[in-house]
């Protein structure tokens, strides 16, 4: 495998605007630490040499260099001869839950929710099924048949039928999106992501060997929409899909992670004409979708989940029952589940609904990356699965309250910042007065509090200095003390008060 390299014009591109008032050496040393440690630059990979560095941004051999020099003293970077520069993190990056690199920080990387009341009974009721399963190897990659069978029962609820073999059980849907990756891209073929999107994705399709192409996304609620107005440029989409053409396209139509816009269904259909015209797999990510403020309990099993993409209602708009797969050249969709969010983060279980020609070749490809799901976790999932109504209802009061919460605490401490209508999803899509999300990720660590740049959700590293994540995941005790300390880390920014140095921390961003 090819090391990973960053070349000098995509990383001039991710640092966007570095000079400061300061010697520039300093500003240059100070945004790509800030790259380094929060991913956009990845560990191990090979940072350009000094002298096209240079060349990249318009500055001095000597500004770069002295750069390098000073983050090689503070271990984020490591020149071996022969083998370049690469980036590296110092120092420990995990200690106990709560305490990251040894200091006490709020972490607002993690948009996640804790437990469901649900999961203690369904993790006592897998403990007394246990026995049955133990006379197995407990190495399954396809997933334990009633659990699958639970989920295809779902998938034909919401009006796309699917049996037992058109599913695949995982560990989590980022381990979904890697196997897919791995499983049909090939080293330079061209893959389709929203901009911003969620940051592992990327990754992972990057490490499939993808060229990323981008379409934009913003925040607009269902209650806001207008005419055809729902976040997507369905037009500049649709050309994307015409001329380039590119092997599948990863999306989030529903309560899509970080905006939390929903895909009208006047738009859906667009897209999936445009993807079957251009053989682009729709990856179609649902992670997010029944994480919605306003659910309410069905009357069938469809578990207040709207009708898939890729189904006849979602093409037809006529709620129709015929799969996709009846459908001459109709676009090739694949789903994506997962039980982290609406149930538990400790449950690594997740899912692919896809035809079963796919399934096929999803598990042959498979072990080489794992050797299963833990059938503890299956069974538990198993059980949670028939009381998903009860699990909507509960999340959906614990997240409007947290974001009842955010926007009184923001409009209390950071009324300058614009919140978009938070119909639900994982967080709130922030508008900042000026650029200078990179900075107050810095700044916000001095005061306490671990905040992922804007930039972060970007495919090039450096969009989206205007914006930041909030979450309304985290308990209403957590942003009460979140908010202030980011109310002061903004007004330190404000005076021009410099970032302490700090070991660097490369934690999870969920």
């Amino acid at each position: 495998m090819l090391d990973p390299r960053l070349s000098p014009a995509t990383l001039a591109k991710s640092l966007g605007t570095w000079r400061d008032d300061g010697p520039l050496h300093q500003g240059l040393t100070a945004r790509l630490r800030l790259l380094i440690m929060d991913g956009r630059i990845p560990t191990d990979t090979v940072v350009p040499s000094e002298r096209a560095l240079a060349e990249a941004i318009g500055a001095s051999r000597t500004t770069v260099s002295a750069a390098y020099d000073a983050l090689r003293e503070s271990g984020h970077l490591a020149s071996r001869r022969g083998s370049g520069t690469r980036a590296q993190l110092p120092g420990p990056t995990l200690s106990a839950p709560g305490v990251l690199g040894g200091e006490h920080l709020i972490d607002l990387n993690q948009a996640s929710l804790p437990a469901s009341a649900l999961v203690p009974a369904a993790l006592r009721a897998a403990a007394d099924e246990l026995p049955q399963f133990l006379g197995g190897t407990g190495y399954d990659t396809r997933g334990l048949p009633h659990l699958r069978q639970a989920l295809a029962d779902h998938y034909t609820a919401r009006g796309l039928p699917t049996g037992s073999e058109q599913i695949l059980v995982t560990l989590g849907a980022q381990h979904a999106i890697h196997l897919v990756a791995q499983t049909l891209l090939r080293r330079g073929d061209r893959a389709l992501v929203e901009s911003p999107t969620y940051p592992h994705a990327m990754e992972s399709l990057r490490l499939a060997g993808a060229r990323l192409l981008t379409t934009p996304v913003r925040p607009v609620a269902p209650e806001t929409h207008g005419g055809d107005a729902d976040g997507w440029d369905i037009g500049g989409l649709e050309d994307v899909l015409r001329s380039a053409r590119p092997r599948l396209a990863y999306l989030m139509p529903e309560l899509h992670n970080p905006t939390g816009s929903t895909m009208l269904p006047a738009t859906r259909r667009r897209l999936l004409a445009a993807a079957a015209q251009s053989g682009t797999t729709l990856i179609v990510d649902e992670t997010t979708a029944p994480l919605r403020i306003t659910a309410s309990v069905p009357d069938d099993a469809g578990l207040s989940l709207g009708a898939p993409l890729g189904s006849a209602a979602a093409w037809d708009g006529d709620g129709g029952r015929a799969g996709t797969h009846d459908r001459p050249g109709a676009a090739s969709v694949v789903h994506l589940g997962s039980a982290s969010k609406i149930f538990w983060g400790g449950l690594r279980v997740g899912w692919i609904r896809a035809e079963s020609h796919l399934i096929e070749a999803l598990l042959r490809a498979r072990p080489m990356l794992d050797l299963g799901t833990p059938v503890v976790e299956q069974l538990a999932t198993a059980h949670l699965l028939g009381h998903y109504p009860q699990a909507i209802l509960e999340r959906s009061g614990q997240l409007r309250h947290g974001a009842e919460t955010l926007s009184r605490l923001c409009a209390e401490h950071l009324p300058e910042w614009s919140l978009p209508p938070l119909p639900g999803g994982l967080a709130a899509w922030v508008t900042l007065p000026r650029p200078a999300s990179s900075a107050l990720s810095l700044s916000a660590r001095d005061h306490g509090v671990l905040l992922p740049a804007g930039a972060r959700f970007g495919p090039d590293g450096s969009a989206f200095e205007r914006r930041v994540r909030l979450p309304i995941t985290v308990g209403p005790d957590t942003l009460e003390l979140a908010i202030p300390a980011l109310a002061e880390a903004w007004g330190a920014l404000a005076k021009g008060a410099p970032p302490r140095r700090r070991p660097a921390l490369n934690p999870s961003l969920v």
